[in-house]
């Protein structure tokens, strides 16, 4: 099993960036596939950036492409979302996920498939 702490959320500006981290302890990181989820106001969670296991192959929603980057540090069993220009519709909880699964990046997209393993969540907001 693996543990999974967020940080890193807070308030923010529209046009701001933010960088959330994730904290992976319990079995090693580079045994999942990590993913980044949001929880927004009256809306279903949804994956919207998912990275490999050696950090080779990223996913990203069309409603982040561009703006947020998924990266990890396997050594320090750490994912991170490095969130830039953000939006007020990127006001969510936001959760770190992963799982051991062999799988390909597009199909956590689909919504078919839920990661196994989930953090608390950590909120941000961004205002207009």
């Amino acid at each position: 099993q693996v543990q999974l702490v967020e940080s890193g959320g807070g308030s923010v500006q529209a046009g701001g960036s933010l960088r959330l981290s994730c904290a992976a302890s319990g079995r090693t990181a580079s045994s999942y596939t990590m993913g980044w989820y949001r929880r927004a106001p009256e809306k279903q969670r949804e994956l919207f950036a998912a990275i490999s296991r050696g950090g080779d192959g990223t996913y990203y929603a069309d409603a982040v492409k561009g703006r947020f980057t998924i990266s990890r540090d396997n050594a320090k069993n750490t994912v991170y979302l490095k969130m830039n220009s953000l939006k007020p519709e990127d006001t969510a909880v936001y959760y770190c996920a992963a799982d051991p699964s062999f799988r390909a990046l597009s199909d956590w997209g689909t919504g078919r498939y839920g990661m196994n393993y989930w953090g608390k969540g950590t909120l941000v907001t961004v205002s207009s």
